[in-house]
């Protein structure tokens, strides 16, 4: 495993309960700006049981990404998120941005 997905999984599983954060803001806090597709195919790859993949969605809130979207909205839901089909509502609310 490269430092970089070492990162990325660590800070996937610093991603509080409730709250979401885009492929490119775990990017960014990963070193790399503009590897957000590195992320997904991380993520994608990854196989580390209990790590919250749910709770990292695309830009401007959408789901995006995830084998099963109807999981990852009941996941979030369950979380207390309100999400519609594509999207989690009041997305700039529940963005965690790692602080």
């Amino acid at each position: 495993m490269t430092p970089f997905e070492k990162k990325v999984l660590t800070i996937v599983s610093r991603i509080p309960p409730g709250r979401v954060t885009t492929y490119g803001d775990v990017a960014r806090m990963a070193g790399k700006p503009r590897a957000a597709r590195a992320v997904g195919n991380i993520m994608r790859t990854a196989d580390r049981p209990g790590l919250p993949y749910h709770r990292v969605i695309a830009a401007s809130g959408r789901l995006g990404g995830y084998s099963s979207l109807s999981l990852k909205r009941s996941l979030l839901s369950a979380e207390g998120l309100t999400v519609s089909p594509g999207r989690v509502v009041g997305f700039a609310r529940v963005h965690w941005k790692g602080n």
